[in-house]
């Protein structure tokens, strides 16, 4: 009798701590940029999983060097709203949760995406005068009027007047 209450203390031990390691949050934040990259994959666990493309400027290079973030979704509404993101080619900001363990069954990676948010126009389908995603541009800003092309208007038709010699 003694032995299985041991055992049944030892299960329950290490199932609080797995739920400790895969249940809590080691940290959270966002990232924003463009989805590169969202599939559902998996041989028996089938998981939500993407990239986002950064963007970024390396100070050694002094050039553009992208910078990917590998995620994995669990939230079925949440990959919709990623699946729209990559169709339209729209900016997102995503919000996740980072885990010290990760299990088969919840993704391929510690980053678990909780929130979606779009962040401006659509690069794609943009208006003409659209300043939303001009450098600088903030919410709520008046757009700055469109200068007009001038249009040259006709001259009236002068008499021409031929000036008599007065000489002789």
């Amino acid at each position: 009798m003694r032995f299985f209450t041991y055992l049944l203390v030892f299960v329950l031990l290490i199932l609080g701590v797995l739920y400790l390691l895969t249940g809590w949050s080691f940290s959270d934040g966002e990232r924003a940029g463009t989805v590169s990259k969202f599939s559902r994959r998996g041989y028996l666990f089938k998981t939500y999983e993407g990239v986002l493309n950064v963007g970024g400027f390396s100070g050694e290079t002094g050039s553009l060097t992208p910078q990917f973030f590998d995620f994995s979704v669990k939230d079925e509404a949440t990959a919709q709203k990623i699946t729209e993101a990559v169709r339209t080619g729209q900016r997102v900001t995503l919000h996740y949760e980072e885990k010290i363990l990760r299990l088969p069954w919840n993704g391929d990676t510690k980053y678990y995406i909780t929130n979606v948010e779009f962040v401006g126009g659509n690069r794609y389908q943009q208006l003409p005068g659209d300043q939303s995603a001009a450098p600088g541009y903030q919410q709520g800003q008046p757009a700055q009027p469109q200068a007009q092309p001038v249009q040259p208007q006709a001259q009236p038709a002068q008499p021409q007047t031929q000036a008599a010699d007065s000489t002789l």
